[in-house]
């Protein structure tokens, strides 16, 4: 359903607040905060177009069994149900921020409800649509086409419906699809349970003589502790006694899921679950096989990693425990609001005038709610829902640099749905994941970039770059890892093959040490590693997804490299996503900005940038000595 497809693109990136929030709302000074007042001035505003949707969402009710009569009544269905969803977005982005400056006012929850509640009615009234532009013969579709002129609005939305036809079954048989939703999506409440709650949580003595129950919170925050012998206990504890103990249980509902993955691809006439996973943003399975293959082409640069960070952390032999440990001593950046926005317009200046000016206007029109207090959202995201407005940005600032590099990925974010909202109608405005991290990744490396280019002593870039080396080693090598076991294990599945969770630790072993380089003494991964997967959510809660942390990046860093270098040509291409929204398919739009995602190009540029972060870490080292 339209509606879901597109509220999921309020983008989330969390950041953790190290202090109390004890200022009130009303003492946080108004340019600080942002302005909803252009939405609705009071509540009888918000309500009247709640009123107005109810009715609109009657009209569309009209429409079922009539969407092909003619292309006239094509046109009007397709129009009523695209202007309820704007209005709709519109009241509730208010409310759902509303709601985010105060979670203590019952008042403003029960408004985000009413507006939750609004769009499950407006989902289910307008649920005919795309089942009934199915059942029209392509051939009447083009007619309509030609005959209503203002059709042409929604071409790429109804084609991109017609794609999918052969993949789409009965109606009978999409209810029985749709029920089975019932079923399979017990998985995930299983292990979201089973491991938050159910299981024991094992207990580890560290050095201090503290005991520490390991919960992931806390096993979170004591594998990265400096003691090294408290960071091997901690590691061989966790997976040891919290996952090795469980391995079948773990692996029973994951494999469930899996059989569950391939019995909706199998249904939906789908060669494998990758296949259809990919397909509904049209990308070739090659993009995800030349994803693994290209890394897997440049373990050597990792491999150059650990043994950099083994020289930095002073110990002759990398163990995989070793790998959260701070590369680097951290710097005391101190960033006012203010000084947070002039560094993030220097940094961005690469990207031109009209970006850089957007961004000031952002900051001079209210656009963000930058100050930690009592009952606000914790975290921070960037929301482009009203469509006939600016976005909005929610932040707790925290005056470190973490602040000035979470504000400038939210403003990627913000960037994206600014200027796809102001270059396409409404249909096309939202964008894919696929491309969604490319804009905020962008604005971290330029950000990045200009800090180590402007740091005030060899501590300042040490710490820039040892911790940017560690976000590339994360979100590049680390989610790879994750997709080549995904991969392996639908893989089981469809060829009839048995899976169990020992398989799954025998699968998951061989691939980390295959990147970690353990046959080569890179690092040394010990067994209790093979029940690592157990402990990592996204592989029972979402399918086929954390592939996209590594392309987002890889796209991101190879596009900022081509602006830094190429200047102004490679802006004007970048603004084929920033404009683009979803008016072409992913592929295409990152092809239109200058890369194309089939080719090691990118690749190519990325492991380029991390060696050269490298080279300048080494270069400061021996500077050291």
């Amino acid at each position: 359903m339209y509606f879901t497809k597109l509220f999921i693109l309020i983008m989330v990136f969390v950041m953790s607040t190290s202090f109390a929030q004890n200022l009130e709302r009303k003492d946080v000074p108004e340019k600080y905060k942002w302005n909803n007042s252009i939405l609705y001035e009071n509540l009888d505003e918000w309500n009247k177009d709640k009123t107005e949707i109810e009715s609109k969402i009657e009209d569309l009710k009209s429409f079922k069994g009539k969407v092909g009569e003619s292309a006239e009544s094509f046109y009007k269905a397709l129009r009523i149900y695209f202007d309820t969803y704007k209005l709709y977005y519109k009241l509730s982005d208010y409310a759902f921020r509303l709601a985010d400056e105060d979670i203590r006012i019952s008042a403003n929850q029960s408004l985000n409800q009413q507006a939750t509640t609004l769009g499950t009615q407006l989902n289910e009234a307008a649920s005919f649509i795309s089942p009934e532009i199915l059942k029209i013969d392509p051939a009447k579709i083009e007619t309509f086409f030609k005959q209503k002129k203002e059709l042409e609005e929604f071409k790429f939305y109804v084609y991109d419906i017609l794609r999918l036809k052969e993949h789409t079954l009965s109606e009978k048989e999409e209810e029985i699809l749709a029920s089975a939703g019932l079923i399979t999506s017990t998985m995930n409440e299983v292990h979201s349970i089973f491991d938050n709650a159910e299981k024991p949580n094992p207990k580890v003595k560290l050095s201090t003589g503290e005991e520490v129950g390991l919960s992931s919170a806390a096993y979170y925050k004591y594998r990265a502790v400096g003691n090294r012998s408290d960071r091997e206990k901690v590691m061989e504890t966790m997976f040891n006694e919290g996952y090795k103990k469980f391995q079948n249980t773990f692996g029973a509902n994951l494999a469930g899921k899996v059989r569950a993955d391939y019995f909706y691809a199998k249904n939906r006439k789908y060669k494998s679950v990758l296949e259809q996973s990919l397909d509904a943003n049209k990308i070739p399975v090659s993009v995800y096989e030349n994803l693994i293959t290209e890394i897997n082409k440049n373990l050597p640069t990792l491999h150059r990693f650990l043994k950099l960070k083994a020289r930095m952390l002073g110990v002759d032999q990398l163990h995989y425990y070793d790998l959260y440990a701070p590369m680097v001593k951290d710097v005391d950046f101190k960033f006012t609001i203010e000084e947070g926005q002039n560094v993030i317009l220097d940094a961005f200046k690469p990207l031109g005038d009209e970006y850089v000016n957007t961004v000031k206007k952002s900051f001079a029109d209210r656009w963000i709610d930058y100050i930690p207090t009592n009952g606000k959202r914790s975290g921070a995201y960037s929301s482009g829902a009203a469509y006939d407005f600016h976005p909005y940005i929610l932040m707790n600032w925290t005056d470190d640099f973490e602040s000035v590099s979470t504000l400038a990925h939210e403003l990627g974010h913000t960037m994206h749905s600014y200027y796809s909202n102001k270059n396409q109608p409404f249909v096309n405005a939202q964008y894919a994941t696929f491309v969604a991290e490319i804009a905020s990744t962008i604005n971290e490396t330029l950000l990045n970039d200009y800090m180590v280019k402007n740091a005030r002593s060899k501590d300042e870039k040490l710490y820039l770059l040892g911790t940017y080396l560690d976000l590339l080693r994360s979100t590049i090598y680390r989610q790879v890892s994750f997709a080549e076991f995904e991969w392996e294990i639908h893989k089981k599945v469809e060829n009839g093959e048995p899976l169990t969770g020992e398989e799954m630790s025998k699968i998951y072993y061989d691939i980390v040490k295959k990147y970690y380089g353990h046959d080569q003494n890179v690092c040394v991964v010990p067994d209790y590693i093979a029940y690592e997967w157990a402990y990592i959510h996204h592989f029972v809660g979402y399918t086929y997804y954390v592939y996209q942390y590594s392309t987002s990046l890889i796209y991101a860093i190879a596009l900022a490299e081509k602006i830094v270098k190429e200047g102004q040509p490679a802006v004007d291409k970048f603004y084929n996503i920033l404009n683009g929204g979803s008016s072409d398919y992913p592929i295409e739009l990152i092809k239109k900005a200058g890369l194309d995602p089939l080719s090691p190009e990118a690749f190519d540029l990325t492991i380029a940038k991390m060696n050269s972060v490298m080279d300048q870490i080494e270069e400061l080292l021996n500077s050291k000595k």
